[in-house]
């Protein structure tokens, strides 16, 4: 049973599967989907290493077809490698005219923000460099960025020193507070120092999100205290057995005078939202390759039973997409 279990989990659902089932939820289904935190580019390379012979060939073509009749108000695009990959300019320049975003995004409107996380590319000092930054910096005075990073520290693997983690976070955090550019942060297994250097180089009323919120519920709340601008991000992980933090803290944060201060995101192509799955009982046993913005709704649902009443999936989304405004002037 082992072996045969094994087998069907590296099976790769058919293309279609990842346009997504209807939602039978109609109140979600009117929710426009705003995703504040995706990656694009490796989503699409995903797409195209996984369906060899898929259908669609381009990003735009990925974008246009795969959030066709999904309610699909905008994309947040993540840019966070170094040296800086100059695709970037070529989409967001795709997107500077609403004629533009009509035919090529089919609609969908298109902001991005870029930054560099040194624990995926930075293995010495050398990475992240003045050339670097000025490609950062570029890209910050484009009409359709919208904030800086993902930045921040991961301990998790320690991939890269950690002392050099905080050099360059501090760098990057200090450019985008002069800039006034709203803050995208990573952090994991790092509550200490995340925290200590937040408040010691970012005013208390910044607006910041923390993206893909995985640690104590005591951490988030501190920073929820101290930063009044700042909202937690929830991607499908929430949805993950082996994750009870995002769960709590969205508990937590339900039950405040506010109610919950919180983002909706992918990260895409990482973390499917496991209870997609029970709309979709024709793959049971294999799982899809790749996340995608269109499965924002199954976040919103879960995230809702987590809230407790009155919340409900529409209202988390449209929660949710307020907070965007705040933060990144989406709307």
């Amino acid at each position: 049973m082992g072996k045969n279990n094994k087998k069907k989990s590296n099976i790769i659902p058919a293309e279609t599967y990842l346009r997504l089932p209807p939602l039978a939820d109609a109140s979600l289904a009117d929710q426009p989907i705003i995703d504040t935190h995706t990656h694009l580019v490796s989503t699409f390379s995903t797409y195209r290493s996984k369906y060899r012979n898929g259908s669609l060939y381009t990003i735009h073509d990925f974008v246009r077809e795969m959030y066709r009749d999904r309610n699909v108000k905008a994309i947040v695009d993540v840019w966070c490698e170094a040296p800086v990959l100059m695709a970037w300019k070529e989409l967001a320049d795709s997107a500077l005219t609403a004629e533009d975003r009509q035919q090529k995004w089919g609609g969908i409107d298109y902001w991005f923000v870029m930054g560099e996380l040194s624990d995926r590319a930075l293995h010495d000092a050398k990475s992240y460099n003045d050339a670097v930054e000025a490609s950062i910096l570029e890209a910050m005075a484009h009409p359709r960025c919208v904030g800086w990073g993902e930045m921040g520290l991961d301990y998790h693997y320690d991939n890269s020193p950690r002392a050099i983690q905080q050099a360059v976070f501090i760098r990057q955090l200090n450019h985008a507070v002069r800039l006034g550019k709203p803050l995208t942060i990573h952090t994991r297994e790092a509550e200490a120092d995340t925290e200590r250097i937040l408040m010691e180089h970012v005013p208390a009323d910044h607006k910041i999100h923390i993206h893909c919120f995985t640690d104590s519920p005591e951490f988030a709340q501190r920073l929820l205290q101290h930063f009044s601008n700042l909202y937690i991000g929830i991607t499908g992980v929430i949805t993950y057995s082996t994750n009870l933090n995002t769960s709590n803290i969205v508990s937590q944060m339900a039950m405040s005078n506010g109610g919950p201060r919180i983002l909706l995101e992918t990260d895409a192509p990482f973390m499917v939202p496991s209870n997609l799955y029970n709309s979709i009982p024709e793959i049971k046993g294999s799982r899809l390759p790749l996340c995608h913005t269109a499965m924002i709704p199954w976040v919103a649902e879960y995230t809702a039973g987590k809230a407790g009443h009155p919340w409900n999936g529409a209202d988390i989304m449209k929660r949710a997409n307020e907070n965007a405004k705040r933060v990144y002037g989406i709307q």
